[in-house]
């Protein structure tokens, strides 16, 4: 199991009944990139990834 696999699952099991705004979830990361600037970039790419996933020319 990846690393990611775990966080994915805690992270369903704490907040899965939750309903939160992109917003909330865009200060979360930015914060997180605040306190982690190594991960700025996987961040980045990341929010870019889920800001086009709909879109057909990307």
């Amino acid at each position: 199991m990846y690393f990611t696999d775990r966080g994915i699952e805690e992270l369903e099991r704490r907040r899965g009944d939750e309903e939160v705004t992109l917003a909330w979830v865009a200060d979360r990361l930015q914060q997180f990139t605040d306190v982690h600037p190594e991960f700025e970039t996987a961040v980045e790419r990341f929010a870019t990834w889920l800001a086009r996933e709909d879109d057909p020319e990307d």
